[in-house]
């Protein structure tokens, strides 16, 4: 985490704003609930990720310019409202169950369900087509860069011939998209439905792999996508979002159509 990149310094200046009237009389906030307020924001729009480790306390309280013991204090709060966990002698960690937005049960009883797939890829238009509005039109270049790692990251997995994988790596691509989107609650909505994204993708690719011709026209709509973002064009990143999904769902259904006839000329010999 670089605390220093992603967030303000707490100064005195932060004090003098932060201010609650009590009883007639302005009294300061605390240090410590503007630190907490800081963190609280890094976490909502993923500067610090589920998982990941905080920096050391001597190192975080010199990049934050406050003392310890303030710091400490918000630390403390992160974790009465569980956004934090400490493990003795490991450090201090941002929970990884925040994202827990689906029960298990919950997780494979969609997985496992026909409708459901057909749903999520609809669900899939809706926020990968925002989020790719929103990136051509706030990313930056240092989003750009990861975005293009994780599209490239992609074809790496292709040549492991895993489509578990693969799926892993189609959801980092289009979490990436989210977090340039920079809003956050594109942002944390995808990152809670990944697991169910990846085990959606993964059954498409399987699906998909009847047909070996279409691959290469996926990787193709993807590219126009990714073009569309890193080139600061909204509209045409929605259209290429909407247009890569649209063709997946066509051949999905007409796969699925093909299926269902076979399955019932086999019934009736």
């Amino acid at each position: 985490m670089n605390a220093s990149a992603t967030s303000n310094n707490v100064t005195q200046a932060a004090l003098a704003s932060n201010k609650v009237q009590v009883k007639g009389r302005v009294k300061p906030q605390k240090l410590a609930d503007i630190i907490l307020a800081q963190l609280e924001a890094m976490i909502i729009e993923g500067s610090l990720q589920p998982g990941e480790k905080l920096l050391p306390e001597r190192e975080l309280a010199l990049q934050f310019e406050v003392s310890r013991p303030s710091l400490r204090e918000a630390i403390q709060k992160l974790e009465a409202k569980g956004l934090v966990i400490r493990k003795q002698g490991g450090g201090t960690f941002v929970c990884e169950n925040l994202l827990q937005g689906f029960s298990d049960p919950l997780f494979e009883l969609m997985s496992n369900n026909n409708e459901s797939q057909f749903d999520l890829l609809e669900f899939r238009h809706g926020i990968e087509g925002m989020a790719s509005y929103y990136a051509a039109m706030r990313g930056t270049a240092a989003d750009f860069e990861v975005i293009q790692t994780k599209h490239d990251e992609i074809g790496t997995s292709q040549l492991e011939d895993d489509f578990s994988a693969e799926a892993k790596a189609v959801v980092e691509f289009h979490l990436a998209i989210c977090a340039a989107s920079h809003n956050a609650v594109i942002l944390q909505l995808a990152r809670s439905m990944s697991t169910l994204l990846v085990d959606n993708i993964a059954q498409n690719l399987t699906v998909l792999a009847k047909r070996p011709d279409i691959f290469s026209k996926i990787t193709d709509y993807r590219k126009r996508l990714l073009n569309a973002i890193l080139s600061g064009q909204p509209q045409k990143a929605w259209g290429a979002s909407h247009r890569h999904l649209a063709f997946i769902e066509e051949v999905l259904l007409k796969m699925t159509q093909e299926n269902s006839r076979m399955e019932r000329s086999m019934r009736r010999m």
